[in-house]
């Protein structure tokens, strides 16, 4: 039977996990250059509780009449295709959308994407695992772009919070680049964090030649750069500004296909990790939500159709 109308879950009046509820809406044909995507699982990310507790409403960010959509990460089965697209009906793709302002998210069992943003998951990841790929891998990997190659002579590079998503992400691609990573990480952390090929610590110490800063400890991580160094931050409404002669970046994520498409190859291969924490219907978003706000999660929370 062929459906008419699709669920997703949103917030219309944002106040944490409590206020998410499910509604149903038609199902939408994609236009050109998009695919519509029958979600198969999507991750559950921090932003998504910003989102849903309001913060981004109240800096300004989000303006819907109706509802907001939730959800970033997703991978799933492309189910209809708009005029100009190569993908085929079938095909198993994982992507992330951007931005905040949007009446859809990826929390929801069809979704309307550019095809240009989305890459193709190899056969030998699950769909699951390939839903916690997308948006966090894909961070990292912008964000050792902006670190760029590792100096000759100034290769100490400190990752802030190496045992989560993005962190872990980052301690595997900054060594590409010739950094030799050390992560940070509680003192339980430090068998994974020496397993992603990074040495460890639990404190972030001074001296650093550079510092990725995936924890989002701020001012504290820059302290912990040398004079003349390199910061990269991931709160882009909280930049902070340059001292000592240290260079500050911040990083934004964007989709990017074909870099997605590499990230996953790797994934499917082990050499990123795809950790899942839990899976839980979409009909429980609340129930996820509240679980990934009360912290100690390790990998990331699914939500399945």
């Amino acid at each position: 039977m062929q459906h008419t109308t699709s669920r997703r879950a949103v917030v219309r009046v944002p106040s944490g996990p409590r206020s998410i509820e499910t509604v149903t809406v038609p199902l939408a044909r994609p236009g050109p250059g998009q695919i519509r995507v029958e979600v198969a699982a999507a991750a559950v990310n921090p932003v998504d509780l910003g989102v849903a507790g309001g913060v981004f409403h109240r800096l300004g960010l989000v303006d819907q009449p109706q509802h907001t959509g939730l959800g970033w990460d997703f991978a799933g089965t492309v189910d209809a295709v708009g005029s100009g697209v190569e993908l085929r009906v079938g095909t198993r793709v994982a992507g992330f959308l951007d931005g905040f302002d949007r009446d859809h998210g990826s929390h929801a069992e069809h979704l309307l994407v550019s095809a240009a943003k989305v890459a193709v998951v190899p056969d030998a990841l699950d769909l699951i695992e390939a839903a916690v790929v997308p948006l966090n891998a894909t961070a990292a990997a912008q964000l050792v772009g902006l670190l760029g190659e590792a100096p000759a002579g100034a290769r100490r590079l400190l990752v802030t919070g190496a045992a989560g998503a993005v962190g872990a992400y980052v301690a595997v691609l900054a060594q590409d680049r010739g950094w030799q990573v050390t992560g940070t990480a509680r003192a339980a952390d430090e068998p994974f964090v020496r397993g992603l090929g990074a040495d460890f610590t639990t404190g972030v110490g001074r001296g650093w030649d550079a510092v990725a800063d995936a924890g989002a400890l701020q001012e504290d991580a820059l302290r912990a750069v040398r004079d003349g160094g390199r910061f990269v931050g991931v709160q882009p409404a909280a930049r902070l500004p340059e001292e000592r002669g240290i260079s500050v970046e911040v990083l934004f994520a964007r989709p990017d296909g074909p870099l997605l498409a590499r990230l996953l190859e790797r994934a499917a291969t082990g050499e990123l990790p795809a950790r899942v924490h839990a899976v839980t219907p979409l009909a429980e978003a609340a129930d996820a939500y509240e679980a990934m706000a009360k912290g100690g999660v390790r990998g990331r929370i699914v939500l399945v159709p």
